[in-house]
């Protein structure tokens, strides 16, 4: 896609190219809004909705043109979606939810939008990622947790999980040290610098010696802040020095400013400081390092310090990273994107998101569907079987639906390189020859049916994708005209 500012994107997520076009057409804006609208909802089946809904229309204006009332279409789309999504029920598999399951839902997403070597790459650090911030089995896990970090450097096989956190920027002491081991970790949100007071007020003096005693008190009032963190440091750190002779270290990553005279004093007693941390990095810091964000320094204990096993600085050009690793046992974890290039890593995290949703689906639906365009081809089989048992000409939209759901395998055999008419007869033949006992789906290597083992799709993409489409494909069908609303309908009329 070529942006108007000449910006260049290649990309294969549907809903990078529907966010990214200027859609002027009423009817496929409708269309597009829908498919954003389920990638918000369940991270994955953007292209699928959109191949569904213009299928239903197609199949519908061929009736609708020999004078089939479009309401007797509609009344069959409701009927023929409530059956498949009863399928859906019966079709999906409830294996135990282990890695090895997870790896084969991330890897089905994933492939679709990467390269084969480097989705099979990201796919391990995608799982690894979202069971990392699991609490327990029966809790969802929040997603907010993962935290995305960039960073231009190297190649995208280089994209790595990373069990602690990265920041996008470093100390701002040259003497502070870069490469702290056995850290004590202090999270605060603190002012560690001058602040005008929040009403309006003055200070009066008479002398140059009135003066330099207010900006002293002004001084000593941070610098009481400073020495408590620094007497918690010493406390800490010589008491843990005593007990196993390793030597110790300590962070302090504020949300708020840390000024330079304070910082010189954190340098000399060899404390890394960061100041003004993002605050949805704050959160992540307490769940990946332990201990607790502390709005004040005073009673300062030790059970509100995290620890980390590494945290170093990491100096690219002109930026900085901090790296917080080796941590017992986090509950927030970054995913480090790497890539030469700003095009590679944008690409790497579109694709993220998506494998990122499809594990936490599988996880919170407890359930999967055979892929490769397995279940298009069961519900189409199906319906064509019970259309006798639906009365009137409201068959007509059952059947225009079971020929709808087609075009997901008939894609995957044109996008594979094979006939589309001759590979749906192959399935259905074979879908029809197992009585329906075997999920029967494209073999995109060979262009045979195959039982489509270790290809997973999830079932809540499945089932908003059929409900949104249905519901979408109706609403277009009821239109009588469009219209152009507001005062530009009454200029162009002038």
């Amino acid at each position: 896609m070529v942006s108007g500012a000449g910006d260049i994107k290649l990309t294969k997520d549907g809903n990078v190219l529907l966010h990214e076009m200027q859609i002027q057409h009423p009817t496929a804006a409708m269309i597009a809004k829908a498919s954003t609208a389920q990638d918000d909802i369940t991270g994955d089946g953007t292209t699928s909705t959109v191949l569904l809904i213009g299928e239903l229309l197609k199949q519908a204006e061929l009736y609708v043109s020999e004078g089939v009332h479009p309401r007797l279409i509609t009344e069959g789309f409701d009927i023929a979606n409530a059956k498949t999504l009863e399928l859906l029920e019966s079709f999906k598999v409830a294996p135990k939810i282990d890695r090895a399951l997870l790896v084969d839902v991330a890897r089905t997403s994933l492939r679709t939008k990467l390269n084969e070597r480097l989705a099979d790459h990201i796919t391990e650090c995608v799982v690894d990622a979202v069971l990392a911030i699991r609490k327990d089995a029966a809790t969802v896990p929040d997603l907010h947790m993962i935290e995305i970090q960039e960073m231009q450097h190297e190649s995208d096989m280089d994209t790595t999980l990373i069990r602690g956190l990265v920041l996008d920027h470093g100390a701002r002491h040259p003497d502070m040290p870069k490469n702290v081991k056995d850290a004590y970790i202090l999270t605060c949100n603190v002012s560690l610098e001058y602040e005008k007071t929040e009403v309006s007020a003055g200070l009066y003096y008479k002398t140059a010696a009135e003066r330099e005693r207010l900006l002293d008190a002004e001084r000593e009032f941070i610098m009481r802040r400073v020495q408590k963190i620094v007497d918690l440091k010493k406390k800490v750190c010589d008491e843990a020095d005593k007990g196993d002779g390793k030597k110790y270290g300590f962070v302090v990553i504020n949300q708020k400013g840390i000024d330079p005279p304070s910082l010189d004093v954190l340098a000399q007693n060899g404390i890394l400081a960061l100041r003004r941390a993002k605050r949805r990095n704050m959160e992540r810091l307490q769940l990946a390092v332990g201990g607790e964000a502390v709005n004040s320094v005073d009673d300062l204990t030790p059970n509100v310090l995290g620890y980390a096993g590494l945290v170093y600085e990491h100096v690219l050009g002109e930026d900085k990273y901090t790296f917080v690793e080796e941590c017992r046992n986090p509950k927030s974890v970054t995913l480090l994107l790497k890539g030469p290039n700003k095009h590679t890593i944008t690409q790497i995290k579109d694709a993220l998101h998506d494998g990122i949703r499809a594990v936490f689906n599988t996880l919170q639906d407890k359930a999967v569907v055979p892929g490769a365009g397995a279940f298009e081809i069961a519900a189409h089989c199906m319906l064509m079987k019970q259309m006798d048992t639906v009365k009137g000409r409201a068959k007509l939209g059952v059947k225009a639906y079971a020929d709808a759901l087609l075009v997901i395998p008939k894609t995957l055999a044109i996008n594979a390189g094979f006939d589309a008419q001759e590979t749906i007869v192959k399935l259905v033949e074979e879908r029809i020859a197992s009585g329906g006992k075997v999920p029967v789906g494209l073999d995109i290597t060979s262009g045979e049916p195959t039982n489509p083992v270790g290809i997973w799709d999830n079932v809540v993409v499945k089932r908003n994708s059929l409900s949104s489409c249905c519901v979408i494909a109706c609403n277009l069908l009821h239109v009588d005209e469009v219209m152009r609303a507001g005062m530009t309908s009454l200029k162009a009329q002038q």
